[in-house]
């Protein structure tokens, strides 16, 4: 700041310092008030009262603060005090800079995404100041500010239940060249590595998009059959569609040795399939193939490529793939066509329309193909998230039924499937909170499936549930290594920390998702409770007002007011939670009746929503929100009720 005044210097520490130039003072005092009116203790120099020694005040706020704001404008780049302010803070690891005119940093805070609020107009509920919340929480957790956030995924990949099953909206900065090939060098990976990046569409018709990313997907399947090839996960390997950046570095990006890339230009029965097999290290092409063919050949197509491209890396393998394939999957073109069609619309649903199209197509290819193994499962994925996200309650029965005749038909058809035993573990634990039953499922799909990065996700969100938190840390961490490039691994990462009680471990996780999508559901709601395990309820209720998900944001802004003593505001946003979403969230309100240690309450809810099987009781062993009631013999019996102890 560019004037100081004195304080008595008995205010409490601050959680958040901030600094500008005095001639912006009219701009920042809004801020100032709309940070004040989350809950968020902050220091500036209106707090500064008459006769203390200022600079000595300054100091002492300036290190006790978690976080340091820098308003950057063009008043503030000339000043000595704000440059010594912001590298005090960047030193530190704690800055969060904004430009309140457009003004860029000065040289040395130029690596840090500064939020623009030239256009903010003062209210505290403009997304100026939710992206600035979200900031505040990850200065606060000590997580690195180099780079902006990246652009959302889409809704589709952001499912209450299905999180670990990502889109490929995101966006990543490439880089490449010498610098490239020498960080590969230095980097081991496996020999028998490999990324299928999405084959480019050349049909002449967007819509055909599908088909062409399904045959991508398809590849990936077989290649990573039988755990003989890692293959890169689907999330990853689809953000550098339409990439301009070289092998070397989209490979040491998803740490992998080989690249298969391609094209696809289908039209009406014939199909003409360009593939071609890269060699990271050196950037030269190992094998390159056109198919022609009628539409009806594309099975043996994919084993085709599978197989050469096997054999190019490993030498001489058996010429049949796996017999799995021909078991889950169909020879009827009809039913393929639908089933890639239902399975392109179900990656990016965003809402009941779109997952019911969805699960339009998974029907239709079902009908062309009752013994479609893959078919049934998936349609059995879909249903449970209507259950989860659109269904009323008198509806969850029905759903829930139909959804378990669909997994268990496909493990009938393919025993071997791994998506279809992953299908019926869902199911079971989802309707019916049967760990018991659904354990068996979930550990036969990662002995078949350990190789694929979303039943390693999967497995790693049921593990932790159980209890078996290092069960769950090796999956998740498989995971990432799978799909690296994919914010939901490390949000998913993040809530296992949470769960093992390592809150300082978890909050960069929460941090690192966010960075790379801005958009994320869930991760700054699991930050908040992070924060509130850490005694921080000002930053936790800063996270939960950057929340995109209503409940969820409303469940931890009526636990972070209640600690900091703001009864009418919690009350108000549990009232809220309790009018909008009704016997739906009984988990949470049960959440908030422990925090706010009403235990009778607490347990009211959580018999009411045992009694209605509301899933989100399956985290009731791991959530920390509720070691107060373990003791009770009440909670022991919740747990034992769904076979767990």
């Amino acid at each position: 700041m560019t004037e100081r005044s004195a304080s008595d210097g008995n205010d409490p520490a601050p959680d958040i310092f901030l600094s500008y130039a005095r001639a912006d003072r009219s701009r920042v005092g809004p801020l100032a008030a709309a940070l004040e009116a989350r809950g968020l203790n902050l220091w500036w120099d209106a707090k500064i009262g008459g006769g203390a020694e200022f600079a000595r005040s300054i100091e002492s706020a300036l290190e006790s603060a978690d976080v340091v704001i820098v308003a950057w404008s063009a008043h503030s780049v000339g000043s000595d005090w704000v440059r010594d302010e912001a590298g005090h803070g960047r030193d530190r690891g704690r800055l969060v800079p904004i430009s309140l005119d457009g003004t860029a940093p000065p040289l040395g805070f130029r690596q840090y995404h500064a939020i623009d609020f030239s256009a903010w107009r003062g209210t505290s509920e403009a997304p100026e100041i939710v992206q600035l919340l979200s900031a505040i929480v990850a200065a606060g957790s000590g997580a690195p500010r180099v780079a902006p956030p990246l652009p959302a995924l889409p809704r589709g990949a952001l499912r209450r239940r299905a999180v670990l099953i990502g889109g490929a909206g995101a966006v990543v900065v490439l880089g490449g060249g010498l610098a490239g090939i020498k960080r590969l060098s230095r980097i081991a990976v496996p020999d028998n590595s490999i990324a299928v990046l999405p084959f480019a569409n050349l049909s002449g018709d967007p819509s055909q998009s599908y088909f062409s990313d399904g045959l991508s997907e398809e590849l990936r399947t077989r290649l990573g059959e039988g755990g003989r090839f890692k293959v890169a996960a689907q999330t990853s390997s689809n953000l550098f569609r339409g990439h301009d950046s070289n092998a070397i570095t989209i490979a040491e990006k998803l740490g992998v040795a080989y690249l298969l890339d391609g094209s696809v230009r289908r039209d009406g029965a014939t199909v003409r399939i360009s593939a071609e097999l890269i060699e990271a290290r050196s950037g030269l092409s190992k094998w390159t193939q056109n198919f022609d063919r009628q539409l009806s050949d594309i099975f043996a197509v994919q084993s085709e490529i599978a197989v050469t491209v096997m054999q190019a890396i490993a030498g001489a393998l058996p010429l049949a793939m796996p017999a799995l394939m021909l078991a889950a999957g169909t020879t009827v073109v009809a039913a393929y066509d639908s089933y890639l069609k239902g399975r392109a619309i179900y990656a990016n649903a965003g809402d009941a329309a779109a997952d019911r199209q969805a699960l339009a197509s998974f029907d239709a290819a079902i009908a062309a193909d009752p013994h479609y193994a893959q078919a049934h499962a998936i349609r059995a994925d879909a249903l449970l998230d209507i259950a989860s996200n659109y269904a009323q309650l008198g509806q969850l029965p029905a759903i829930y039924r139909d959804a378990l005749a669909s997994a268990q038909r496909a493990v009938s058809l393919a025993p071997a499937l791994a998506a279809a035993r992953l299908a019926v573990g869902n199911v079971l634990l989802e309707s019916r909170l049967d760990f018991r039953g659904a354990r068996p499922f979930f550990d036969s799909a990662l002995a078949l499936g350990g190789h694929d990065a979303k039943i390693l996700g999967q497995f790693a969100y049921v593990a932790v549930r159980e209890g078996r938190v290092a069960d769950a840390l090796t999956a998740i961490d498989g995971a990432v290594d799978l799909d690296r490039l994919n914010p939901l691994i490390y949000m998913a990462k993040g809530r296992i920390l949470y769960c093992a009680r390592r809150y300082d471990e978890a909050l960069p996780l929460f941090r690192r998702a966010l960075t790379m999508n801005a958009g994320l559901d869930w991760a700054n709601c699991w930050a908040g409770f992070a924060l509130l395990q850490q005694g921080q309820p000002g930053l936790a209720r800063a996270a939960f007002a950057a929340e995109p998900l209503e409940q969820q944001k409303l469940t931890g802004l009526a636990i972070a007011d209640h600690q900091l003593h703001d009864m009418p505001g919690a009350q108000r946003n549990f009232s809220a939670l309790q009018g909008k979403f009704g016997d739906r969230v009984l988990y949470e309100q049960a959440l908030v009746y422990t925090q706010w240690q009403n235990r009778d309450q607490a347990f009211t809810a959580l018999a009411r929503a045992r009694a209605l099987n509301d899933s989100g009781l399956t985290w009731a062993l791991a959530d920390p929100l509720f070691d107060m009631l373990r003791p009770d013999p009440r909670f022991k019996h919740l747990l034992e009720s769904m076979g767990l102890s």
